[in-house]
């Protein structure tokens, strides 16, 4: 009896040490999604502004070369959080306006509930940008277990007032006491306490969605006289931004090697789509701009960090999207991928990522975004219809956009990589069908739709079994109940 008691024992034993081994060993996961950051506004892509501590993350990581965000905000952050392109959950069309009573489908399954599953702390700081109509829609109802951070899509960054009405949340708590305070400083503070407290005997999951570098162009004034060299007040106020958000990376990358957790992350930085021109950011040579379908609105700066990978040093030139860090951290975290997650869009990349092996993934719907849909929120142009599939990418529709040069690159003849014809403004308002290599010119200078029809044809096909399986646009008008509760409570608040 005391032997079997003694097995007994030591089976037990031998169970928990398993488990909490295999609880311990779990990657601990810092997802740092920085908005509306331009293709050449970081160091590591040659920018003049300067992001030491970016740089140096992705220098001992693998950088990702041809890695794809959606164009613009609320379309992304649902691509990530649900592992769908956005013609599947109803948010391909512009954002999630404030005060409209749609956002990220309640029916959907997000990342952070994922990770909870598997034994995840799941934070959330900053932007949310998903809807925030009833509670439902909100971060701590959607798998986050804190949330410090606002629900609209941009504010100032000092009073963090938007369109009147105070947007500063501490889980459902409205924070007033941090007017002044500029928004990088009190996130990357709250983010330092939560590590610092977090409980090492559980993996940790924490959504570091910064407000840098959107709109307005706001920036402490020691950030931006370092770029005093920068003519262009925007450009430089914005280069005092981007300053500000690689100095609160160092920063919480300290607070993890200082809580010891370091060793066990993995960390995937990105942007959510590309910069904006006329609010400082850049995505020269890339063509375009945030908001839409061209490369410089879609080709996401990104790279992931972390002593999980099997190589370092390198660029991974791999096809890579948005919606594939939903099946890839789900099983890098030891979770389970159920039956219903068998309509993901995303990809598992991390033997592409880690070890160099082929993407799994040959195509990335760019988007379907067109007036055969029924347009309910007014004010958004449509983006037209974006594919990519292997080398070629598809393009009808899109706005004709050209390129853009940083201020501080204008006239420098080794910056400027494209010839004054590229540079005037297109001849017509919409491109009705182009084709592009795009490993051969990533640039989108030259228009192969007329030397290969039977390419087009292949790709056009592919659209239309896209739209076979799209659901319309989500987008509804501002309801005015918002604004009255938002009077009522002095902040934005759910009103469903």
């Amino acid at each position: 009896m005391k032997s079997c008691l003694c097995i007994f024992v030591l089976f037990h034993s031998t169970n928990l040490y398993t488990l909490v081994t295999s609880a311990s060993s779990k990657p601990n996961i810092l997802f740092v999604l920085v908005d509306d950051l331009g293709w050449s506004d970081v160091g590591f892509h040659g920018s003049k502004i300067k992001t030491p501590n970016v740089d140096k993350l992705a220098s001992e990581g693998v950088v990702l070369e041809n890695y794809y965000v959606q164009p613009i905000c609320s379309p992304t952050r649902g691509a990530l959080l649900s592992g769908r392109y956005p013609i599947h959950i109803g948010l391909q069309h512009g954002i999630v306006h404030t005060g409209c009573p749609f956002g990220l489908p309640l029916n959907v399954t997000t990342l952070p509930q994922k990770l909870k599953e598997a034994g995840y702390s799941t934070h959330m700081i900053g932007k949310w940008h998903l809807g925030f109509y009833n509670w439902d829609s909100t971060p701590t109802y959607r798998g986050f277990d804190t949330f410090y951070g606002f629900y609209n899509g941009a504010e100032d960054h000092y009073t963090h007032v938007q369109s009147h009405f105070l947007d500063f949340r501490d889980n459902k708590d409205i924070v007033k006491d941090m007017n002044g305070t500029y928004s990088v400083n009190a996130f990357t503070k709250r983010a330092e306490q939560i590590v610092k407290s977090h409980d090492a005997s559980n993996p940790l999951f924490l959504y570091m969605a910064f407000q840098n570098v959107h709109s307005p162009v706001e920036a402490p004034k020691e950030h931006t006289d370092k770029y005093a060299f920068i003519n262009d007040t925007i450009r430089r106020t914005y280069a005092g931004m981007v300053d500000i958000m690689d100095e609160a990376v160092g920063n919480i990358t300290e607070a993890f090697k200082e809580a010891g957790l370091w060793d066990n992350t993995v960390m995937v930085f990105s942007t959510d789509n590309g910069g904006v021109p006329k609010n400082g950011g850049y995505d020269y040579p890339l063509r375009g701009r945030k908001d839409t379908l061209w490369e410089g609105g879609i080709r996401g700066v990104g790279f992931v960090h972390g002593k999980m990978l099997s190589r370092s040093g390198v660029n991974c030139t791999g096809l890579i999207h948005v919606t594939d860090w939903y099946p890839t951290l789900v099983n890098l975290a030891g979770g389970n991928l159920s039956p219903e997650d068998l309509d993901l869009d995303g990809h598992d990349v991390w033997r592409a990522i880690s070890y160099g092996d082929a993407s799994p993934r040959s195509e990335i719907l760019h988007n379907i975004d067109i007036e055969s849909f029924p347009d309910s929120q007014l004010g958004f142009a449509y983006q037209g219809i974006g594919l990519r599939l292997g080398d070629m990418k598809l393009l009808m529709g899109v706005p004709n956009i050209s390129y853009f040069i940083p201020p501080e690159d204008r006239g420098c003849t080794q910056t400027n990589k494209l010839s004054l014809q590229d540079l005037e403004s297109p001849p017509v308002p919409t491109v009705d069908v182009a084709l592009y290599n795009i490993t051969a010119d990533p640039y989108e200078k030259n228009d192969l739709s007329q030397r290969f029809p039977d390419i087009v044809k292949k790709l056009q096909d592919r659209v239309q079994f896209y739209m076979k399986g799209a659901v319309p646009p989500a987008n509804r008008p501002s309801d005015p109940e918002a604004r009255k509760v938002a009077k009522k409570n002095g902040a934005w608040t759910p009103w469903m």
